[in-house]
């Protein structure tokens, strides 16, 4: 990897950080990492106190936004060590999302190695409260001042990091959407790029407005097979062990906290199946009594607890008597991200060493 330049800030806002009262998204740690892409290489590897940017107003990501970003998280175990959940997933991810963009990749071991970096700097930002945790958010945007629709060719990359609370503070209700749709195939579903989000507001301010906290994505040409929540995949839980999740398809992001679920969930004695989900079909499995429960995954959310879905005027509610699955699922990810579960799979990176300014 580049050398990286150092430079602490003077100052640590940490002081001022109440752990137990965090706004989720609102408060960034003391630290950031800052990379740009110039004549075809990532150059001037920085990691400097949080600043404000100056941007060209002809900045071709605010244009045509050319601009992706990733989600993840770290946490702290018993005895202080900050631990990353698979975070090579999460570099291969965000390579995926630059290719579909027409962006540069970011080497993928760089990726890792300025995490530890960075969040070994910024440890004692970790709320060491379980469901809380560090968010980390690696961005990539265009930074080529010239309007015209073409590829930029310079990008600049940052890292920020984020203490955080739970994101849902209590479980979810969802609004299945049959106007609108979040991606098509052939599409940039499957990438975390900024205007996947962007075109997901309108729907979901709707859905808020009659009472719900999310959007359940619907396929766009039918609008009869499930593709994701606008924050998080989702699981469908038949006769307490068969769980299904919509197959990947191009149009649904491939969440790492969902193939972790995947994998814990099968291991555990679930029947875990990803194929096409039909919402008629979970209709019918309510009305006949074998839907059991539903809970979404991600980075942010974790494992969100869904307690009803409205699809067409039909209200599903779910009991949080039949919570099995989803709270094996937070009890297994929880105790892995705070060392009480012994990770046999090797997904948990510890950052050992505390890293020492230049």
């Amino acid at each position: 990897m580049k050398d990286i330049k150092i430079t602490r800030t003077k100052q640590s806002r940490l002081s001022s950080l109440d752990f137990n009262n965090i706004p989720f998204g609102k408060v960034t740690s003391d630290h950031m990492f800052s990379a740009e892409y110039v004549d075809g290489e990532w150059i001037n590897y920085e990691i400097k106190p949080v600043e404000n940017l100056s941007l060209h107003p002809a900045n071709l990501a605010l244009h045509y936004g050319q601009s992706i970003f990733e989600g993840m998280k770290a946490s702290i175990t018993k005895e202080g060590v900050p631990m990353l959940l698979r975070p090579e997933m999460h570099a291969r991810r965000f390579n995926a999302s630059a290719t579909r963009m027409c962006m540069p990749t970011f080497p993928e071991d760089d990726f890792v190695e300025i995490l530890k970096l960075l969040v070994g700097m910024e440890k004692d930002w970790i709320p060491p409260v379980t469901g809380s945790a560090m968010y980390i958010r690696p961005i990539m945007f265009a930074k080529d001042a010239a309007l015209g629709v073409k590829p930029s060719d310079t990008y600049q990359f940052l890292v920020l990091t984020l203490p955080v609370g739970p994101y849902y503070s209590r479980p979810v209700k969802l609004f299945a959407e049959t106007q609108y749709v979040r991606a098509v195939e052939g599409g940039v579903g499957e990438a975390k790029t900024a205007g996947n989000y962007a075109a997901s507001l309108y729907p979901t301010k709707k859905a808020i407005e009659k009472g719900y906290d999310q959007v359940l994505w619907l396929d766009s040409e039918e609008f009869k097979y499930i593709h994701e929540v606008g924050t998080m995949n989702i699981f469908f839980v038949f006769n307490e062990k068969d769980v299904v999740t919509p197959a990947i398809n191009g149009c649904i992001l491939k969440g790492v906290t969902r193939n972790t679920a995947i994998h814990l969930l099968g291991e555990a004695g679930y029947n875990v199946k990803e194929r096409d989900l039909s919402i008629l079909e979970v209709v019918e499995a309510y009305d006949n009594g074998t839907l059991t429960e539903v809970f979404g995954t991600g980075t942010a959310a974790l494992v969100a607890h869904v307690e009803e879905i409205n699809y067409k005027g039909k209200r599903i509610f779910l009991s949080e008597d039949n919570w099995g699955a989803s709270e094996y699922l937070k009890a297994q990810i929880n105790g892995l991200r705070d060392g009480t579960i012994e990770d046999t799979h090797g997904w948990m990176v510890p950052i050992k060493e505390p890293v020492l300014a230049e």
